[in-house]
């Protein structure tokens, strides 16, 4: 069936119709998530251009880079697995749905549309409001700036926490009316993070909009727990979460991380979770910690006291370290390089061998960690990253001929890229080390 012309594009502001987005089986139905890429770079440059042209701070290269490796790691299980949250509901709807409801009905699909909003809602203030749920979801918040590339950091667990509260519609919603309104509900969040667009109208009283989004991500006493809306901000105004915007909003964690590593971000809050179960004397408070808000302590309520949340005001210290230029430009392309691949790779993912997937999941999992080494300043990471770039020249050698490989190396030069890269990475390790061994024997 033929397409309605940019139906991708008007799905990331839910401007479609009932009838262009219906469909009769959930396989049916396009990722357009995974479409949606190219539009996400777009508008990310679109955005730098228009903050510059407002005299805005520009994204940095650090944070941006580190909230679309979030993403990325987010999107990974899908080069080996089938969306396990759809097979279930497919599972549920299948076996033990209530009623049968017509696929292709227009108030079907609308009130599809109003359930996935409400339960996003609440699972959205759940994250918030329970420790183990916020562990992931607090991968979204880390960013201390906001702009487009914020939207794309995205916790790798968060899919499998949210779809218990979407079971509920597989009693009654078709698998693939739910799964359309699943990604345009996600979809529809990308534009309103952002600081380009101050207010939009009389649509502030029933939209989600940046305004309303900035308090939801910001660490001032204020905004803590407000605004957990997807698309609609009513069901905030009905149950009493809703913020209007104030003072200046100041973005991120209470505790900022002070890391850029995406991989130690997407498991640090599980990390302090366990470190609280230690800590805490008792089963009650053990387990008080891990289901009671990131707020908790003993003696305290379920979201903690208001009073500890610090005020924050500007100037405010943002974590920030960075590389010199020439390695800003080299980590930006072998950046822009696993990107392409993952675009390239991602139409075919049902062709791959379980073993094929592992080794590029793990591929990609471990370039991303050598980028938030290289930006950390961590003293291996050079030798990480030659390492890396070793790698990819060992398994392009051994899989030459492959189609998937004939795609990606561009004729060869790609390769002639890594190994130029090896070469560097090679000369700055052996420097570092003799470094290393001269500062030695002088102390």
């Amino acid at each position: 069936m033929e397409r309605p012309p940019f139906q991708t594009l008007r799905a990331m502001f839910y401007a479609v119709t009932p009838n262009e987005t219906s469909y009769s089986t959930w396989e049916e139905v396009p990722n357009f998530v995974d479409e949606a890429v190219p539009y996400f770079m777009l508008f990310i440059f679109l955005e730098c251009v228009v903050l510059k042209l407002q005299g805005k701070d520009l994204p940095r290269v650090n944070d941006g880079m580190n909230s679309i490796s979030h993403g990325l790691l987010s999107t990974l299980h899908s080069l080996m697995f089938r969306p396990v949250e759809l097979v279930i509901y497919a599972y549920i709807y299948t076996n033990w749905r209530l009623v049968e409801l017509p696929w292709d009905s227009p108030w079907v699909w609308f009130v599809a549309f109003l359930l996935t909003d409400f339960l996003y809602y609440w699972f959205h203030r759940i994250s918030h409001e329970s420790n183990i749920v916020w562990a992931s979801h607090q991968v979204h918040h880390s960013s201390e700036d906001y702009n487009l590339t914020t939207a794309l950091r995205q916790s790798a667990m968060q899919k499998y926490y949210s779809m218990f509260i979407y079971f509920l519609m597989a009693l009654a919603v078709p698998t693939p009316i739910f799964y359309v309104h699943q990604q345009f509900n996600l979809l529809y969040q990308f534009w309103i993070h952002t600081e380009c667009i101050n207010t939009v109208g009389p649509l502030e009283y029933v939209l989600n909009t940046p305004s309303h989004h900035r308090v939801h991500h910001g660490r001032n006493p204020y905004c803590i727990d407000k605004n957990y809306a997807g698309t609609l901000i009513i069901w905030d105004r009905m149950f009493n979460t809703f913020q209007a915007e104030g003072d200046k909003v100041i973005y991120g964690l209470v505790h900022p991380n002070q890391f850029w590593s995406p991989l130690y971000g997407q498991a640090c809050h599980y990390l302090y979770i366990l470190g609280l179960i230690k800590e805490h004397k008792g089963l009650e408070n053990k387990l008080s910690a891990v289901v009671k808000g990131p707020g908790w302590g003993p003696g305290k309520p379920w979201t903690g006291l208001p009073e500890e949340v610090p005020e924050v005001k500007e100037p405010v210290y943002k974590y920030d370290k960075d590389l010199p230029l020439w390695a800003n430009a080299y980590v930006i392309l072998h950046f822009a390089l696993v990107i392409v691949a993952s675009s390239l790779i991602a139409p075919h993912k049902k062709e791959l061998a379980f073993i094929t997937g592992l080794g590029i999941v793990l591929f990609f999992v471990y370039s991303l960690t050598v980028f938030g080494a290289l930006f950390d300043h961590r003293k291996y990471s050079s030798v990480m990253e030659f390492v890396r770039c070793v790698t990819f020249l060992l398994v392009a050698h051994h899989t030459r001929g492959s189609a998937m490989m004939l795609t990606f190396s561009l004729a060869g030069s790609v390769q002639i890229i890594f190994l130029l890269s090896a070469i560097l990475w090679g000369v700055l390790t052996v420097l570092q080390y003799n470094v290393h061994m001269i500062t030695k024997k002088v102390n």
